[in-house]
Parts: C-alpha cells; sequence; structure tokens
C-alpha cells in the first residue's frame, strides 16, 4: 500500500493544550521540569508564530488537579478555555468539542499532561471522528518512559503522529525564506544551541 504523507498545514490545524494544570505537572516524570517548561512554552511560542488556533482545556481544577499553569494562559488571552467539571477525557465535554469544531481545522495539535490520559483520550476519540491528530510528545508528560512508549504506541496504531515541537515547527515553516529572523528567533529563546546558528548568521548579514 503507498505511503502518503499527511504534512502539518498551518492554514488547516487547530492546537488543543489539555490539562497543562499545577498539581498534575507534579506527576511528569519522562522530562526534567526545566525542559517540560521549555518544550510547552516553545510550542506555545510556534502557534502564536503562525497564528494558529488555540483552545484550552482542564480537568476538575477544583480538585488535586489544580488549576492550568498561568504561563499558557498568559500565552493565549483570548483562547477558548474550558474549565472541565468532571470529565477525564476532553472529548466527553461537549463545549470543547463544539469549540474545536467551530476552527473548520481538520488537523489537530494536540499536547497534554497526562500522555496516557489527557493525551490519548482525546487523540483517539478525534481520530475517531476523522481528524488528523499530530501529538507533541515533547510537550506532554507522564509518569515514566514505560507509561508514556505504551501510549505513544497506542495512539500511533491509531492513526496518530508522534511529533516534538521542533519537528513541529520545521513541517509548518516549509521553506527558511519565508522568515528567517522571525523563525529563527523563536528556535533560538528554546534551543540555546541553535543561538550560536543565529548568532553566525546574524554577523554575515553585516
Amino acid at each position: 500500500m503507498a505511503f502518503t504523507y499527511k504534512r502539518l498545514d498551518k492554514d488547516d490545524v487547530a492546537l488543543l493544550m489539555v490539562d497543562h494544570q499545577a498539581g498534575l505537572l507534579s506527576l511528569v516524570r519522562d522530562f526534567s521540569p526545566d525542559d517540560f517548561k521549555n518544550n510547552v512554552l516553545a510550542l506555545a511560542d510556534i502557534a502564536k508564530f503562525f497564528g494558529i488556533p488555540t483552545i484550552l482545556t482542564t480537568s476538575f481544577e477544583d480538585g488535586p488537579n489544580g488549576p492550568m499553569v498561568p504561563e499558557i494562559k498568559e500565552a493565549f488571552p483570548d483562547a477558548p478555555y474550558f474549565p472541565r467539571p468532571g470529565q477525564i477525557n476532553a472529548w466527553d465535554n461537549e463545549d470543547f468539542v463544539n469549540a474545536v469544531k467551530a476552527t473548520g481545522k481538520k488537523q489537530l495539535l494536540i499536547a497534554g499532561v497526562v500522555t496516557d490520559v489527557c493525551v490519548a483520550f482525546p487523540t483517539l476519540s478525534a481520530i475517531e471522528e476523522g481528524y488528523d491528530v499530530f501529538v507533541v510528545t515533547d510537550a506532554s508528560g507522564t509518569f515514566n518512559s514505560v507509561t508514556r512508549d505504551a501510549a505513544w504506541s497506542r495512539m500511533e496504531a491509531a492513526g496518530a503522529q508522534m511529533m516534538n515541537w521542533f519537528s513541529v515547527a520545521g513541517e509548518l515553516h516549509r521553506d527558511w525564506r519565508n522568515d528567517i529572523e522571525g523563525f529563527g528567533g523563536i528556535l533560538a529563546s528554546h534551543l540555546p544551541h541553535y543561538a550560536n546558528l543565529m548568532q553566525s548568521f546574524a554577523s554575515q548579514q553585516k
């Protein structure tokens, strides 16, 4: 069977940030706290750079999961925001699903905490409804690598594509000639080593 390369399309994708909550973050052990925060904020900067519609949701904020981390709400002050009263699978919340459908996008980027529940459940549900889902692996976290890898396998078997934030950025941008400084600036701000490349490029332009 011939392979079809389904690329991210900046004009046909929405970002779902699911349950990046203060309490749940303490469960993330497959990334260091600093690395995970950097990855999540890098994804947020990419979404803003490309003008990608973004939807935020949390699970049972009044319980142990806690509120959404403030940096994400600050990054998307005008984004639709759904504090789910109890549904574990975000796709079981009618308001959230209606907001996703209202974007008119056929591709979904999904990141969240924890990978095996808050990411996997809506990913499987969205695929069932015909969406192309791209899971941002390093902006999603869980207890350990065994749990994470099982969740990745489950989602891949259903048709989800696993990507990291850097590959998301590259596939959305497509061509460096579209924007060098702006796009490169995002990479440099989240990848210290990439700052060296941008500094070298800047020096050659003088």
